[in-house]
C-alpha cells in the first residue's frame, strides 16, 4: 500500500514537471524548425498566414524591443503616430525595395495599394493583419519578408518585428489608421 501511495506521488509530480516543461517549448522558430521558448510570459496574440489562414507561429523572442512586445500582447502598433518611427518606417520601406511593387507613397503600383481604405487582403485593415501579411507573404506573389523566412539561405535576413511595425506606422500615416485591436 505504502509503495502504491509512493508511485502515485511520484507519477503526479512526473506529470507536474513534464507538462510544465512542454508549454515552455510549445513555440516553434519563425522557420518551424525546431521549439523556442517564449520571450513573454504574457499572453501573445494568435497570428494567421494570409496565404492559407492557417497559424502562424512566430518566435516570441524576436520580439526583443518594448514596442513589439506590446504589439505581441496586445496586437496593437505602439508606433502609429511617433514621427521618429514613421521616419525610420520609411527608409525600411525604400531600403526592402517595396517601393518597386507598392510604390513610393505605398498606394500601389505593379502591386495593390497598402494605405487603404480598399485593401487586397481586407485583414490588412488591421495592424496586426499588416503583419502578418508582411511577414509571411502572399499567394499573390510577395515572398515573406519576415527575418528568417525572407532568405533561406540566410536566417539573419529579412525585417524584424520592430522595423515591420515601423513600416506599418509609416503606411498607416500615408492614409487612413488601422483600428485599434480589441
Amino acid at each position: 500500500m505504502m509503495n502504491s501511495v509512493k508511485f502515485g506521488i511520484t507519477l503526479a509530480m512526473l506529470t507536474t514537471v513534464l507538462t510544465a516543461c512542454n508549454s515552455e517549448n510549445a513555440t516553434t522558430s519563425a522557420t518551424g524548425d525546431k521549439p523556442a521558448a517564449s520571450a513573454t510570459s504574457a499572453k501573445s496574440i494568435e497570428f494567421v498566414d494570409t496565404q492559407e489562414g492557417k497559424p502562424l507561429v512566430i518566435d516570441a523572442a524576436l520580439f526583443d524591443t518594448p514596442a513589439a512586445k506590446e504589439f505581441l500582447t496586445t496586437g496593437n502598433n505602439p508606433y502609429i503616430g511617433d514621427a521618429d518611427a514613421i521616419a525610420k518606417g520609411k527608409k525600411v520601406f525604400q531600403l526592402y525595395s517595396c517601393t518597386q511593387c507598392h510604390g513610393p507613397e505605398a498606394k500601389g503600383q505593379v502591386g495593390p495599394g497598402l494605405t487603404g481604405p480598399n485593401y487586397k487582403y481586407p485583414k490588412n485593415a488591421t495592424d496586426k493583419g499588416m503583419f502578418e501579411t508582411v511577414w509571411h507573404g502572399t499567394n499573390g506573389g510577395m515572398g515573406a519578408k519576415g527575418v528568417g523566412l525572407m532568405d533561406p539561405t540566410d536566417p539573419k535576413n529579412g525585417i524584424t518585428p520592430d522595423e515591420l511595425l515601423k513600416i506599418i506606422a509609416w503606411v498607416r500615416s500615408m492614409g487612413a489608421p488601422a483600428p485599434a485591436a480589441s
